[in-house]
């Protein structure tokens, strides 16, 4: 009996929850939307980190054609 009480109340605060018990962002519109924009511009700063990073961000010198090297 214990158990069906257990995976009712379980199935009951999954079933009503939306994602975490206590909410990322602000319920008003406006500061929501700054927050969003906040996170966002944090996110695309990290890509640009780690192309920094790796030295992903440098202008290749390799040529867009195949060459042969060898002797013709």
């Amino acid at each position: 009996m214990r158990k069906v009480v257990w995976m009712l109340c379980t199935a009951a605060v999954l079933a009503t929850s939306t994602g975490c018990l206590i909410p990322l962002y602000s319920g008003d519109p406006i500061r929501r939307a700054q927050q969003l924009i906040y996170t966002s511009e944090d996110l695309r700063a990290i890509t640009d980190e780690w192309e920094r990073i790796w030295f992903l961000d440098q202008p290749s010198h390799m040529t867009p054609w195949r060459t042969h090297g060898g002797i013709l």
